[in-house]
Protein backbone atom coordinates (compact mmCIF):
# COMPACT_ATOMS: atom_id res chain seq x y z
CA UNK A 1 0.00 0.00 0.00
CA UNK A 2 1.45 3.16 -1.07
CA UNK A 3 1.26 6.38 1.22
CA UNK A 4 1.75 9.64 0.37
CA UNK A 5 1.79 12.12 3.74
CA UNK A 6 1.71 15.57 3.04
CA UNK A 7 2.57 18.16 5.66
CA UNK A 8 2.63 22.27 5.02
CA UNK A 9 6.00 22.48 6.88
CA UNK A 10 8.24 20.66 9.17
CA UNK A 11 8.21 23.43 11.96
CA UNK A 12 8.85 22.88 15.48
CA UNK A 13 6.08 21.06 17.09
CA UNK A 14 4.35 18.00 17.76
CA UNK A 15 2.92 17.68 13.99
CA UNK A 16 6.35 17.91 12.55
CA UNK A 17 7.31 14.56 14.88
CA UNK A 18 4.16 12.80 13.90
CA UNK A 19 4.61 12.92 10.12
CA UNK A 20 8.01 11.95 10.39
CA UNK A 21 7.70 8.91 12.75
CA UNK A 22 4.61 7.47 10.67
CA UNK A 23 6.98 7.94 7.66
CA UNK A 24 9.47 6.12 9.30
CA UNK A 25 7.37 3.17 10.74
CA UNK A 26 5.10 2.55 7.67
CA UNK A 27 8.51 0.94 5.48
CA UNK A 28 7.94 -2.39 4.94
CA UNK A 29 6.75 -5.38 2.97
CA UNK A 30 2.64 -4.21 3.28
CA UNK A 31 3.33 -0.09 3.20
CA UNK A 32 5.63 2.37 1.20
CA UNK A 33 5.34 6.11 2.61
CA UNK A 34 6.67 9.25 0.80
CA UNK A 35 6.75 12.46 2.65
CA UNK A 36 6.40 15.75 0.82
CA UNK A 37 6.69 18.96 2.51
CA UNK A 38 7.11 22.61 2.23
CA UNK A 39 9.13 25.71 3.97
CA UNK A 40 9.56 26.80 7.31
CA UNK A 41 9.02 30.55 7.21
CA UNK A 42 11.61 32.91 8.43
CA UNK A 43 10.89 33.00 12.17
CA UNK A 44 10.09 29.24 12.91
CA UNK A 45 12.69 26.77 13.90
CA UNK A 46 12.80 24.03 10.90
CA UNK A 47 12.93 20.32 12.41
CA UNK A 48 14.36 18.82 9.40
CA UNK A 49 17.32 17.47 11.55
CA UNK A 50 14.36 15.33 13.07
CA UNK A 51 13.49 14.03 9.92
CA UNK A 52 17.28 12.86 9.04
CA UNK A 53 17.67 11.95 12.71
CA UNK A 54 14.98 9.25 11.99
CA UNK A 55 16.54 8.40 8.36
CA UNK A 56 13.31 10.31 6.66
CA UNK A 57 14.18 12.40 3.43
CA UNK A 58 11.19 14.26 2.48
CA UNK A 59 10.45 15.63 -0.95
CA UNK A 60 10.06 19.26 -0.49
CA UNK A 61 7.73 21.65 -2.59
CA UNK A 62 9.71 25.06 -1.74
CA UNK A 63 6.25 27.33 -2.80
CA UNK A 64 3.74 25.70 -0.09
CA UNK A 65 3.90 26.97 3.26
CA UNK A 66 1.56 28.34 6.16
CA UNK A 67 0.23 31.32 4.78
CA UNK A 68 -2.31 31.88 1.35
CA UNK A 69 0.03 33.44 -1.19
CA UNK A 70 -0.43 33.18 -5.07
CA UNK A 71 2.56 30.42 -5.08
CA UNK A 72 -0.36 28.08 -3.50
CA UNK A 73 -1.57 27.51 -7.34
CA UNK A 74 2.60 26.34 -8.07
CA UNK A 75 2.86 24.27 -4.82
CA UNK A 76 -0.65 22.67 -6.33
CA UNK A 77 0.74 21.64 -9.40
CA UNK A 78 3.55 20.30 -7.98
CA UNK A 79 2.08 18.01 -5.67
CA UNK A 80 -0.27 17.02 -8.14
CA UNK A 81 2.86 15.95 -10.16
CA UNK A 82 4.24 14.24 -7.68
CA UNK A 83 1.13 12.44 -7.03
CA UNK A 84 1.05 11.45 -10.21
CA UNK A 85 4.49 10.02 -9.97
CA UNK A 86 3.73 8.42 -6.72
CA UNK A 87 0.63 6.62 -7.88
CA UNK A 88 -0.69 6.50 -4.63
CA UNK A 89 -2.98 4.44 -2.64
CA UNK A 90 -3.66 6.79 0.42
CA UNK A 91 -2.96 10.63 -0.04
CA UNK A 92 -3.08 11.32 4.12
CA UNK A 93 -2.58 14.89 4.75
CA UNK A 94 -1.52 17.02 8.01
CA UNK A 95 -2.27 20.67 9.64
CA UNK A 96 -4.91 23.11 7.02
CA UNK A 97 -2.38 24.07 4.04
CA UNK A 98 -1.77 20.65 3.01
CA UNK A 99 -4.89 19.74 3.72
CA UNK A 100 -6.03 22.05 1.32
CA UNK A 101 -3.85 21.56 -1.19
CA UNK A 102 -3.28 17.68 -0.70
CA UNK A 103 -6.74 16.76 -0.81
CA UNK A 104 -7.72 19.01 -4.10
CA UNK A 105 -4.56 17.66 -5.78
CA UNK A 106 -6.12 14.51 -5.02
CA UNK A 107 -9.39 15.37 -6.25
CA UNK A 108 -8.06 15.92 -9.79
CA UNK A 109 -5.79 12.88 -9.25
CA UNK A 110 -8.98 10.91 -8.76
CA UNK A 111 -10.51 12.42 -11.76
CA UNK A 112 -8.16 12.62 -14.40
CA UNK A 113 -6.36 9.00 -13.18
CA UNK A 114 -9.77 6.92 -12.70
CA UNK A 115 -7.89 5.56 -9.43
CA UNK A 116 -10.01 5.55 -6.10
CA UNK A 117 -7.38 6.87 -4.18
CA UNK A 118 -8.52 7.64 -0.67
CA UNK A 119 -8.07 11.19 0.87
CA UNK A 120 -7.75 11.09 4.59
CA UNK A 121 -6.88 14.54 6.75
CA UNK A 122 -5.51 15.00 10.10
CA UNK A 123 -6.72 17.77 12.44
CA UNK A 124 -3.77 18.27 14.89
CA UNK A 125 -5.39 21.88 15.65
CA UNK A 126 -8.13 24.35 14.02
CA UNK A 127 -8.35 27.84 13.33
CA UNK A 128 -12.02 27.81 13.76
CA UNK A 129 -11.94 30.57 16.67
CA UNK A 130 -8.94 32.67 18.36
CA UNK A 131 -6.62 32.64 15.10
CA UNK A 132 -8.20 35.22 12.54
CA UNK A 133 -11.08 37.82 12.24
CA UNK A 134 -14.76 36.29 11.61
CA UNK A 135 -14.49 37.47 7.88
CA UNK A 136 -11.16 35.04 7.48
CA UNK A 137 -12.42 32.59 9.89
CA UNK A 138 -15.59 31.98 7.76
CA UNK A 139 -14.03 31.98 4.88
CA UNK A 140 -11.58 28.95 6.14
CA UNK A 141 -14.46 27.02 7.95
CA UNK A 142 -16.46 27.23 4.00
CA UNK A 143 -13.56 25.66 2.83
CA UNK A 144 -12.48 22.76 5.14
CA UNK A 145 -16.76 22.23 4.77
CA UNK A 146 -16.27 22.21 1.61
CA UNK A 147 -13.14 20.04 1.21
CA UNK A 148 -14.72 17.27 3.88
CA UNK A 149 -17.12 16.32 0.85
CA UNK A 150 -13.75 14.91 -0.76
CA UNK A 151 -12.83 13.42 2.08
CA UNK A 152 -13.17 9.60 2.80
CA UNK A 153 -11.57 10.21 6.36
CA UNK A 154 -11.20 12.72 8.63
CA UNK A 155 -8.77 12.19 11.85
CA UNK A 156 -8.82 13.86 15.01
CA UNK A 157 -7.02 13.85 18.13
CA UNK A 158 -9.36 13.92 20.95
CA UNK A 159 -12.89 13.74 21.48
CA UNK A 160 -13.22 17.10 22.84
CA UNK A 161 -11.43 18.45 19.00
CA UNK A 162 -14.30 16.13 17.52
CA UNK A 163 -17.09 17.68 19.40
CA UNK A 164 -15.57 21.25 18.42
CA UNK A 165 -14.77 20.58 14.46
CA UNK A 166 -17.93 18.45 13.81
CA UNK A 167 -20.65 19.35 15.98
CA UNK A 168 -20.20 23.02 16.98
CA UNK A 169 -18.49 23.56 13.51
CA UNK A 170 -20.69 21.39 11.65
CA UNK A 171 -17.43 20.36 9.23
CA UNK A 172 -18.28 17.17 7.38
CA UNK A 173 -20.27 13.95 8.95
CA UNK A 174 -19.98 12.29 12.01
CA UNK A 175 -19.62 8.85 10.15
CA UNK A 176 -16.21 10.48 8.76
CA UNK A 177 -14.48 10.94 11.81
CA UNK A 178 -12.01 8.67 13.77
CA UNK A 179 -10.37 9.56 16.77
CA UNK A 180 -6.33 8.55 17.01
CA UNK A 181 -4.34 10.22 19.49
CA UNK A 182 -0.96 11.92 19.32
CA UNK A 183 2.02 9.50 20.11
CA UNK A 184 5.25 10.42 21.65
CA UNK A 185 8.46 8.46 22.40
CA UNK A 186 8.74 7.42 25.70
CA UNK A 187 12.09 6.25 25.72
CA UNK A 188 13.90 9.20 26.36
CA UNK A 189 11.88 10.32 29.92
CA UNK A 190 12.47 6.64 31.76
CA UNK A 191 14.75 7.89 33.68
CA UNK A 192 13.40 11.86 35.21
CA UNK A 193 14.38 11.48 38.51
CA UNK A 194 18.13 11.20 37.92
CA UNK A 195 17.92 14.36 35.72
CA UNK A 196 16.10 16.75 37.71
CA UNK A 197 18.82 19.13 38.85
CA UNK A 198 20.79 19.45 35.21
CA UNK A 199 18.36 22.36 34.51
CA UNK A 200 18.12 23.84 37.87
CA UNK A 201 22.10 24.26 37.97
CA UNK A 202 22.16 25.70 34.55
CA UNK A 203 19.78 28.49 35.55
CA UNK A 204 21.03 29.03 39.28
CA UNK A 205 18.05 28.10 40.67
CA UNK A 206 17.65 28.04 44.48
CA UNK A 207 17.20 24.85 46.13
CA UNK A 208 13.64 26.42 47.02
CA UNK A 209 12.12 27.85 43.63
CA UNK A 210 9.58 26.60 42.00
CA UNK A 211 9.92 26.42 38.42
CA UNK A 212 7.27 27.11 36.18
CA UNK A 213 7.58 26.40 32.69
CA UNK A 214 5.90 27.08 28.88
CA UNK A 215 6.77 25.29 26.59
CA UNK A 216 6.25 25.80 22.83
CA UNK A 217 6.57 28.28 20.25
CA UNK A 218 6.04 32.02 20.91
CA UNK A 219 3.07 32.57 18.53
CA UNK A 220 -0.05 34.50 19.27
CA UNK A 221 -2.43 31.58 19.87
CA UNK A 222 0.03 30.56 22.81
CA UNK A 223 -0.79 33.59 24.41
CA UNK A 224 2.08 34.23 26.84
CA UNK A 225 1.31 37.72 27.95
CA UNK A 226 -1.06 35.63 30.36
CA UNK A 227 2.09 34.23 31.94
CA UNK A 228 3.74 37.50 31.99
CA UNK A 229 0.53 38.91 33.70
CA UNK A 230 0.22 36.51 36.74
CA UNK A 231 4.64 36.65 36.99
CA UNK A 232 3.70 40.38 37.25
CA UNK A 233 0.99 39.56 39.99
CA UNK A 234 3.54 37.31 41.57
CA UNK A 235 6.11 39.70 41.75
CA UNK A 236 3.82 42.40 43.40
CA UNK A 237 2.36 40.07 45.74
CA UNK A 238 5.33 38.55 47.16
CA UNK A 239 6.03 37.95 50.57
CA UNK A 240 7.92 35.03 53.18
CA UNK A 241 4.22 33.56 52.46
CA UNK A 242 4.63 32.72 49.59
CA UNK A 243 6.62 29.99 47.73
CA UNK A 244 9.30 30.99 45.40
CA UNK A 245 8.52 30.95 41.76
CA UNK A 246 10.41 31.49 38.60
CA UNK A 247 8.91 31.64 35.50
CA UNK A 248 10.84 29.55 32.38
CA UNK A 249 9.85 30.05 28.92
CA UNK A 250 11.32 27.22 26.84
CA UNK A 251 10.92 27.86 23.01
CA UNK A 252 10.98 30.73 20.45
CA UNK A 253 8.98 32.60 17.78
CA UNK A 254 8.01 35.74 15.95
CA UNK A 255 7.08 37.59 19.46
CA UNK A 256 10.11 36.18 21.12
CA UNK A 257 11.55 40.24 21.22
CA UNK A 258 8.55 41.79 21.91
CA UNK A 259 7.79 39.29 24.73
CA UNK A 260 11.28 40.19 26.20
CA UNK A 261 10.70 43.89 26.29
CA UNK A 262 7.10 43.40 27.91
CA UNK A 263 9.12 41.57 30.71
CA UNK A 264 11.25 44.48 31.08
CA UNK A 265 8.39 46.76 30.86
CA UNK A 266 6.38 44.69 33.76
CA UNK A 267 9.37 44.86 35.91
CA UNK A 268 10.08 41.35 36.15
CA UNK A 269 13.11 40.45 34.29
CA UNK A 270 14.40 39.07 37.76
CA UNK A 271 11.25 36.49 37.92
CA UNK A 272 11.08 35.11 34.11
CA UNK A 273 13.74 33.73 32.02
CA UNK A 274 13.85 33.23 27.88
CA UNK A 275 15.83 30.01 27.35
CA UNK A 276 15.34 29.61 23.51
CA UNK A 277 14.96 26.75 21.58
CA UNK A 278 15.94 23.51 22.93
CA UNK A 279 16.23 20.22 21.79
CA UNK A 280 16.82 18.59 25.41
CA UNK A 281 13.49 17.76 26.25
CA UNK A 282 14.57 14.93 28.61
CA UNK A 283 16.47 17.36 30.61
CA UNK A 284 14.67 20.66 30.73
CA UNK A 285 10.81 18.79 31.75
CA UNK A 286 12.91 17.24 34.58
CA UNK A 287 14.42 20.27 35.87
CA UNK A 288 10.44 21.84 35.95
CA UNK A 289 8.34 22.04 38.82
CA UNK A 290 5.12 23.08 36.93
CA UNK A 291 4.28 23.24 33.63
CA UNK A 292 1.71 25.92 32.64
CA UNK A 293 -0.40 26.58 29.06
CA UNK A 294 -2.49 30.07 28.39
CA UNK A 295 -3.25 29.16 24.61
CA UNK A 296 -6.71 30.66 23.69
CA UNK A 297 -6.68 27.19 21.30
CA UNK A 298 -5.44 23.44 21.12
CA UNK A 299 -5.55 20.63 19.65
CA UNK A 300 -3.89 18.40 22.30
CA UNK A 301 -0.26 19.90 23.15
CA UNK A 302 2.70 18.67 22.82
CA UNK A 303 4.07 20.26 25.94
CA UNK A 304 1.37 18.70 28.37
CA UNK A 305 1.56 15.06 26.96
CA UNK A 306 5.42 15.10 27.38
CA UNK A 307 5.36 17.12 30.88
CA UNK A 308 2.93 14.36 31.93
CA UNK A 309 5.34 11.82 30.71
CA UNK A 310 8.06 13.14 33.14
CA UNK A 311 5.69 12.71 36.30
CA UNK A 312 5.07 16.69 35.76
CA UNK A 313 1.73 18.11 36.78
CA UNK A 314 0.35 21.19 34.54
CA UNK A 315 -2.15 24.80 34.94
CA UNK A 316 -3.78 25.26 31.92
CA UNK A 317 -6.28 26.98 30.28
CA UNK A 318 -9.23 24.71 29.60
CA UNK A 319 -9.70 25.09 25.84
CA UNK A 320 -10.02 22.32 22.30
CA UNK A 321 -7.91 19.11 23.88
CA UNK A 322 -6.76 19.81 26.97
CA UNK A 323 -9.93 19.00 28.61
CA UNK A 324 -9.01 15.55 27.19
CA UNK A 325 -6.18 15.57 28.99
CA UNK A 326 -7.28 17.14 32.36
CA UNK A 327 -9.54 14.54 33.05
CA UNK A 328 -12.46 14.51 35.27
CA UNK A 329 -13.05 16.99 38.03
CA UNK A 330 -12.47 16.48 41.49
CA UNK A 331 -12.65 19.95 43.08
CA UNK A 332 -13.59 23.04 42.20
CA UNK A 333 -12.22 26.38 43.51
CA UNK A 334 -13.07 29.84 43.94
CA UNK A 335 -11.10 30.69 40.03
CA UNK A 336 -9.89 27.40 39.16
CA UNK A 337 -11.12 23.58 38.66
CA UNK A 338 -8.62 20.47 40.10
CA UNK A 339 -9.12 17.88 37.37
CA UNK A 340 -7.18 14.13 37.39
CA UNK A 341 -4.01 15.10 36.28
CA UNK A 342 -3.84 18.80 36.23
CA UNK A 343 -5.40 22.06 37.12
CA UNK A 344 -7.57 23.67 34.33
CA UNK A 345 -8.10 28.04 34.64
CA UNK A 346 -10.80 30.41 32.15
CA UNK A 347 -9.02 31.80 29.46
CA UNK A 348 -7.59 34.68 29.57
CA UNK A 349 -8.17 35.14 33.69
CA UNK A 350 -4.87 35.76 34.70
CA UNK A 351 -5.90 36.33 38.26
CA UNK A 352 -6.71 32.65 38.58
CA UNK A 353 -4.13 31.63 36.52
CA UNK A 354 -1.88 33.03 39.49
CA UNK A 355 -3.97 31.72 41.97
CA UNK A 356 -3.80 28.34 40.54
CA UNK A 357 0.16 28.31 40.18
CA UNK A 358 -0.01 29.24 43.95
CA UNK A 359 -1.94 26.49 45.18
CA UNK A 360 -0.19 24.09 43.29
CA UNK A 361 3.35 25.54 44.16
CA UNK A 362 1.95 25.61 47.49
CA UNK A 363 0.95 21.34 47.65
CA UNK A 364 4.10 19.62 46.91
CA UNK A 365 1.76 15.98 47.79
CA UNK A 366 -0.95 17.34 45.52
CA UNK A 367 1.89 18.13 42.52
CA UNK A 368 3.27 14.38 42.79
CA UNK A 369 -0.43 12.85 43.13
CA UNK A 370 -1.00 14.55 39.36
CA UNK A 371 2.23 13.95 38.16
CA UNK A 372 2.17 10.27 38.83
CA UNK A 373 -1.53 9.41 37.63
CA UNK A 374 -0.30 11.97 34.54
CA UNK A 375 2.33 9.90 34.09
CA UNK A 376 0.22 6.64 34.07
CA UNK A 377 -2.09 8.18 31.58
CA UNK A 378 -0.03 9.17 28.83
CA UNK A 379 1.95 5.92 29.63
CA UNK A 380 -1.04 4.05 28.50
CA UNK A 381 -2.59 6.03 25.80
CA UNK A 382 -0.40 8.21 23.84
CA UNK A 383 3.42 6.09 22.90
CA UNK A 384 4.54 6.10 18.99
CA UNK A 385 3.81 2.25 19.02
CA UNK A 386 0.13 3.15 19.42
CA UNK A 387 -0.15 6.05 17.11
CA UNK A 388 1.72 3.77 14.68
CA UNK A 389 -0.96 0.42 14.93
CA UNK A 390 -3.91 2.78 15.43
CA UNK A 391 -2.68 4.49 11.64
CA UNK A 392 -2.20 0.75 10.40
CA UNK A 393 -5.49 0.36 11.24
CA UNK A 394 -7.15 2.68 9.62
CA UNK A 395 -5.44 2.03 6.29
CA UNK A 396 -6.56 -1.19 6.63
CA UNK A 397 -9.89 -0.39 7.44
CA UNK A 398 -10.15 1.84 3.86
CA UNK A 399 -8.10 -0.47 1.56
Amino acid sequence: MKIVRIIARLNVGGPARHVVWLTKNLQSEEFRSVLLTGTVPEGEEDMNYFAAENSVAPIYIPEMSRELSAKDIVSLWKVFRRIVREKPDIIHTHTAKAGTIGRVAGFFYRWLAWKRVKLIHTYHGHVFHSYYGKRKTAIFLLIEKSLAKLTDQIVVISAQQRAEINEQFGVGKASQFRIIPLGIDLAPFENAAAKNNILREEIGAAADEILVGFVGRLTEIKNIPLILQAAKIYAEEYNSALPKLKFVIIGDGHLRESLEAEVDKLGIRETVIFLGNRNDADIFYAGLDIIVLTSLNEGTPLSLIEAMANGKTFVSTAVGGVVDLLGATVEEKADFKIYERGIGVASGDSDALFSALIYLAKDEGLRKTLGAKGKEFVRNNYSKERLTGDIINLYRDLN
